[in-house]
């Protein structure tokens, strides 16, 4: 039903009594208590709101109301969500206390699209964890369910089957124990000289044998060395920090993001090929694209894990947020943002990388099985931000 044309006067007598403000001659939506955010949309919205009603009871154009309220509803929408990104670019929530950290990365479900939406769950998570807490308990590890690495490879791993996700989730388990262990002893790396001679007397290198036993035996000497390589290069990354910390060094911006793909385990990528239980060809792992792959993949994992491991860090510079504060002198949601931005740019680095990656250059069988292996790389982001926001590990 169409409504009826108001006289102007009636019109402008509706108003005032609708929006008291314009009668003392002010302004709607921008009173001085009001926050960014609102003021953004309210102006978003009385503006389309006055479009909208002169195309609507106007009488000069010539379109249906139909396809006025579709049209004005796409630009309302794409209108608003633009201000929202404007404002929340300066206004990033710090962590509630009690809550964690890890909040501070939802800004990235508005601006990633492969971070939008939550990652499925895989239907076995609950023997998934079965698993991991029988294998720890062997191996003289601990596996808190509230810490629940399981969830993050029930996630990085749903399509596959639960052996995969299962035996990720062990090698997680591992690791982060290790980074527990470095932080605890901030010393010698006894543990990993251990582990490069294969001895077994600490839980973790008698944790990482049986690991080793498993994950190895369908590997070829190539994958087998590489694993070797990276192990090798996260012990000199954690001696490199071990170094700084004794010296009162900070790394600088440039040469923090190489040192921290060292400190986080460059193998993990590795990892990913014998739970799947397939093998990327040796020419294309040393392929541009799929390093580039690789360390963007590793680069925005190792950052959220930054952010959201920051209130824990008790004065260690080794933290990209905290290396933000102090080298170019910014306040804590500042330097937050600005790692934020550079983690949305590595996963756009990651999108062009995979669909940069020669598989026409491979056999049917073995472009399926890079084409897992990449996929998996796709799902870690979204994976390790859903098990940040749920992990009791940074809480």
């Amino acid at each position: 039903m169409k409504s009826r044309a108001q006289s102007p006067e009636q019109s402008r007598e509706h108003d005032r009594e609708q929006d008291p403000a314009k009668s003392q001659g002010e302004s709607p939506g921008t009173s001085p208590a009001e926050s960014p955010v609102k003021a953004a949309v309210n102006t978003t919205m009385i503006s389309t709101t006055s479009t909208t009603t002169g195309t609507t009871t106007g009488t000069t154009t010539g379109t249906t109301t139909g396809s006025t309220t579709g049209t004005m509803t796409t630009t309302v929408l794409a209108t608003v969500r633009t201000a929202l990104r404007s404002a929340l670019a300066s206004m990033l929530p710090l962590p509630r206390r009690g809550g964690p950290a890890a909040q501070a990365l939802l800004p990235l479900t508005e601006r990633v699209p492969a971070m939008a939406a939550p990652c499925r769950m895989h239907p076995a998570v609950y023997a998934i964890e079965a698993a991991v807490i029988d294998w720890a308990r062997r191996t003289g590890l601990r596996a808190d369910p509230d810490v629940g690495y399981h969830r993050m490879a029930g996630r990085a791993f749903a399509e596959f089957d639960a052996a995969a996700a299962a035996l990720f989730a062990q090698w997680l388990t591992w690791l982060f124990h290790l980074d527990d262990e470095l932080d605890e002893r901030s010393g010698p790396l006894e543990v990993f000289h251990g582990m490069l001679k294969g001895a077994s007397r600490h839980p973790l290198e008698a944790a990482f044998a049986d690991l080793w036993r498993v994950t190895s035996a369908r590997m070829s000497d190539r994958w087998r060395a590489r694993f070797a390589v990276g192990l090798q290069r996260q012990y000199d990354a954690c001696r490199t920090e071990a170094e700084n910390r004794a010296a009162g060094r900070m790394p600088t911006l440039e040469e923090y993001p190489a040192l921290r793909r060292g400190t986080v385990g460059p193998y993990l990528y590795d990892l990913v090929e014998p739970c799947l239980r397939v093998e990327v060809p040796g020419w294309l792992h040393e392929s541009e694209p799929w390093q580039r792959l690789v360390n963007a993949c590793s680069d925005v994992t190792a950052w959220c894990n930054d952010v959201a491991s920051r209130p824990k860090e008790h004065g260690d510079v080794h933290n990209f947020v905290v290396l933000a504060m102090r080298q170019l002198g910014l306040g804590e949601r500042a330097a937050t943002a600005w790692v934020l931005d550079r983690i949305a740019a590595r996963c756009q680095d990651m999108s062009e990388a995979a669909r940069r990656l020669p598989l026409d250059d491979l056999e049917p069988k073995a472009a399926r099985d890079v084409s897992k292996v990449a996929c998996a790389y796709l799902a870690a982001p979204r994976a390790h931000l859903d098990w940040l926001l749920e992990s009791k590990r940074y809480a």
